[in-house]
Parts: structure tokens; sequence; C-alpha cells
């Protein structure tokens, strides 16, 4: 049974909890390397944060906290393995890690830095890993490197604790079960994989900055949980275009945050936001991961590097009229030759629009219209009655905009758009 942690009255706890939470995916990572169970590993590390609430109060806070719970997470795993029958085939197969582990006094020697890094992109793979459902591995992915607890996860992606509870813990069968190799794939596969790993970023990102539900419409910590995410990845693989693309994506549209909403957290639309208000550093900081992706981009440019430089157009104009639209219909274009979707299609008839006027637009969306994966996509018929209500239709205009209104499960969402059917006149 685990001994509970002493009296806190100096509050070290709370300092030692968000160490925790900043450190614990590289822990998880190393000591996976050890255990090759993530779920085991996650208990380790669990274990190691129990050790600290009970011994820093008492003794104080050591100079390198990150330092002293990794080798205390790797002792115990290194105890776990000597436990097991199977001990010398595990022995040969981590060789030095096991006999190099340093005791928790002497947290200096701890393994090369570098290492860590390795284990943490073999993290990010693994928890990521395709044999997962898109569901697994977002709430894995949240758990084991965005650091969020059950319930947070809950609220992020608007699912019972329970439904979450299952999804990782089903996972960490999946993966355990499987034999899943704990490495970072190579060649075909590490292509593969990679898209499946910044798709499940995209996704964290997406649901924070435009919530598919709920009564709010941002969830700024879910989109700085993935921005984190993108940005350790493109240390991680500096080499790869795709992983600086979505970085620079995620950078531009997180620079928009503060002007996405109104005083009492309405949307406000990319037209009508005070771009006074968007944030200057992160667009700087987009401008240079878009810099980074071109550079290391040999070939034709991927979808993620293609968003961030359809990002980029918006970033650089001071106002809405200002924007390149031009520039935008043409990469929405290259996008949708790259990755054919309907909904590249869809925001390439809204470049179209505002480039060459929504008649023009317009046949693009109508031929949209029966593609069954836009079915209940309320996106569709807001964009028509946008064109519609441009045109001078307004009375269909009106109708599309309620349509809109009646498929969306945003509460602010569904506001917004009653709120431009009622306009219509």
């Amino acid at each position: 049974m685990t001994a509970q942690p002493t009296p806190d009255p100096s509050g070290t706890g709370k300092a030692i909890e968000t160490v925790f939470r900043i450190e614990s995916p590289r822990i998880i990572a190393g000591v996976t390397r050890v255990v090759r169970d993530v779920g085991i590993a996650e208990e380790l590390a669990q274990d190691a944060l129990v050790a600290a609430l009970e011994q820093w109060p008492r003794d104080g806070v050591p100079d390198n906290p990150g330092a002293w719970l990794m080798t205390t997470a790797r002792n115990r795993a290194v105890d776990l393995v000597r436990r097991r029958e199977n001990y010398a085939r595990k022995l040969a197969e981590i060789g030095r890690d096991l006999s190099t582990v340093s005791p928790p006094e002497e947290p200096a020697v701890l393994h090369d830095p570098d290492d860590i890094d390795d284990d943490l992109l073999r993290l990010v793979f693994t928890a990521c890993h395709p044999v997962l459902s898109t569901e697994a591995r977002t709430a894995l992915t949240l758990r084991l490197l965005g650091g969020l607890t059950t319930a947070e996860i809950a609220r992020a992606v608007l699912v019972p604790e329970p439904t979450v509870a299952q999804r990782v813990v089903r996972a960490k069968r999946t993966l355990a079960t499987k034999n899943i190799a704990f490495e970072v794939p190579y060649g075909p596969d590490r292509e593969a994989r990679l898209g499946s790993v910044l798709d499940v970023i995209y996704l964290i990102f997406n649901e924070g900055y435009a919530a598919t539900a709920g009564d709010d419409w941002l969830r700024p910590s879910l989109c700085e949980d993935a921005l984190r995410l993108a940005r350790v990845l493109s240390s991680l693989m500096p080499k790869e275009p795709e992983v600086h693309g979505l970085t620079a994506l995620l950078e531009f549209q997180a620079s928009r945050t503060a002007a996405r909403t109104g005083p009492s957290g309405e949307p406000v639309l990319l037209k009508d936001q005070n771009r006074a208000r968007w944030n200057r550093m992160l667009i700087a900081r987009g401008v240079a991961a878009l810099g980074r992706a071109e550079a290391a981009s040999s070939g034709a440019p991927g979808p993620y590097l293609l968003q961030g430089a359809i990002a980029a157009c918006h970033a650089h104009a001071y106002t809405y009229e200002e924007t390149d639209w031009p520039r935008i219909a043409v990469l929405y274009g290259l996008l949708g030759a790259r990755s054919p979707s309907p909904v590249v299609e869809l925001n390439r008839a809204v470049a179209v629009s505002m480039a060459e006027g929504p008649s023009q637009a317009l046949p693009l969306v109508d031929a949209l219209t029966d593609d069954p994966a836009l079915r209940d996509y309320h996106l569709l018929p807001s964009v028509r009655a946008d064109l519609l209500s441009r045109l001078g239709r307004t009375t269909e205009a009106r109708a599309e905009f309620e349509r809109a209104a009646s498929l969306t499960r945003n509460e602010r969402e569904r506001e917004l758009l009653l709120r431009r059917a009622a306009e219509q006149t």
C-alpha cells in the first residue's frame, strides 16, 4: 500500500505538483525505456511523485527536482524488472541503462539529456500509434504528454470521466498486448506514423480553438497544451518540415485567441476582429517556424506547411481587406491537390469569394452540398448563407443560417448563426 504524504503546511506540495506536471512526460518516457510498458511507467512516475510529496516538505526541494523525480522513478523501474522472473532477458535488452542508474541523492549523473529527448520522441510515437483509435490516441496523448488528469481530459473533449478513463486504460492495454515497440519508426513507417502524431496534436488544438460542443467557444488551455506539444516535437525533429509547418500553423492561430471572443465570450468573426489584439510575439514565432519548414522541405510542400503558409497570409495582413486572398486561394488549391478533402474545397471557395466575388464561389459550394462527408457539417450552410447574403439573396441566406444553427453543437456558435439569420432583411 502506498504511504500517505506527510502534512505540508509550507505549501511545498503545490510546487511539487507543478514540477511533476512539467516533467512527467520525460519521466514516463525514460521509465518506459526500462519497463517497455507505458502503463507501468506512468504508475512508477506517480510513485516518484508520492515519494517527493513525502520527502521534500521534510528534507527540502532538491537542486534539480526533475532529475530527482526521474532517478527515483527509474530506480523503482529497475527494482521491478529485477523482481520479474525474466530479469535476465530484460537485463540483456536494456544493458548499460540498468548498471548506470544512480541513486536519488546523485541526480547529476543522470543519463545524457539527449537520451531523454530520444525517449520523449519514442513516447510521442507510441501514444499516437495507429493501432489505437483517434479518440484513444487523443486521450493518451493528453494524459502522457500533456500531463492532464482524467477529469481535465473529460472536460476538454466533453465526454464523461469514466469514458476517458476507459479509453486510457484500453489504450495502454492495447499497446501492451500487441507488443508495440517503444521506438521511433524510420522510412515509410515513420512517415505514416508522423502524420498520425501531427493529426492528433492538431485535433487537440482545434478542439480548444473552436469547441465542437458546449457553452464555451474557446478552451485556451487545450490550445496551449497542443502548442507546447508541437514545440517539443519541432525541437526533437528539427529536419521534419511538416513538424515545423504544424508548429507555424498553431503559432499563427494561437496569436488570434484574444481577439476571437467578445466581452461576454461570444465569437468574433475573422473580418470583425481587432487585429491590434493579435499576439505579435506568437506571429513572429510562427514566421520563424514557417521559415524552418520551408528550409527543411526539399520537394512538394506538405499539408501542414501549406496550412501554415495560409495562416501566415492572414497574420501579415493588418486589416481584413488587405489579406492576400488570391494567394490563399492558390494555396488551398495546392492543399486540395496534396490532400483532397471537401473541407479544403469549402475553404478554397471562401478564398475565391474574397478574391473574385461571391458569384464565382457559390457554384463551388453548391457542388459540395451532396457530399456525404459534409451532410451534417454546419459550416457548409454557414458559408453558403454568407455568399447568398453578399449576393442580396437574403431570404435564402436566412434559411441557410438557421440550418447551420441547427447543426452546430456549440451554444455560442448557435447564437452567432441565429443572430446572423435575423440580420437578413
